[in-house]
């Protein structure tokens, strides 16, 4: 292997191990995902979360907490630390599943976790949704339930392009469950066909 294929394959399991490190200490903040960006003063951290407040602590004590262990621990070069909110958060795959896990961990039963995660996706004007749960959902075997609404794509571009998909586990009394979530966003299809009127029709019902 080249030193420059070393170097980046070392690289990437850097920022692995940094993404793990950063979704474990902000979990509960609907933590998304995070950004890494090289300038000439040090790196640039930028995370995407749900509640940004949480991230940045009070008086942004969690976030120089964060910087130190960047540096110290990870070797990132004067890591500055940016906190953005994520919009449209109803549509985001990652902090609708964190939504799931933390119902079920309040003790909601996993239909009508799976039930109003769907309703809240559909009403923000998803085009479609799926939402998985699997684990020892009603007895002491392990199983899976599946719960879809409107239209999503499988595979193809739309698929690839268009649904976002993330997953979580959650640690309950009866073992670990997982949470998948797939949302098609409103986004107009690349395929889809728009029918107009003629315009003569269109003429002629206005004289009629």
């Amino acid at each position: 292997m080249s030193s420059t294929a070393h170097k980046a394959v070392k690289q990437g399991l850097q920022y692995m191990m940094l993404h793990e490190y950063i979704q474990r200490q902000f979990a509960k903040a609907n933590y998304v995902h995070t950004q890494f960006f090289k300038t000439p003063i040090g790196t640039k951290v930028i995370i995407y979360a749900g509640v940004p407040g949480m991230v940045i602590g009070r008086r942004g004590a969690n976030i120089k907490a964060l910087a130190e262990v960047l540096e110290k621990e990870f070797g990132l070069e004067n890591p500055q630390i940016d906190v953005v909110e994520v919009p449209n958060q109803d549509l985001n795959a990652k902090i609708m599943a964190y939504r799931i896990a933390r119902a079920l961990v309040r003790g909601v039963k996993f239909r009508r976790a799976a039930m109003v995660a769907l309703n809240r996706i559909m009403a923000a004007g998803a085009r479609g949704a799926e939402v998985v749960i699997s684990g020892k959902l009603t007895s002491q075997r392990h199983r899976t339930e599946r719960f879809t609404r409107g239209y999503l794509p499988k595979s193809g571009e739309p698929g690839e392009e268009l649904v976002d998909e993330a997953c979580v586990h959650v640690l309950l009394k009866l073992g670990m469950y997982g949470v998948k979530v797939r949302i098609m966003r409103p986004e107009r299809m690349p395929d889809s066909i728009e029918l107009k009127a003629p315009q003569a029709a269109v003429e002629e019902v206005r004289k009629g």
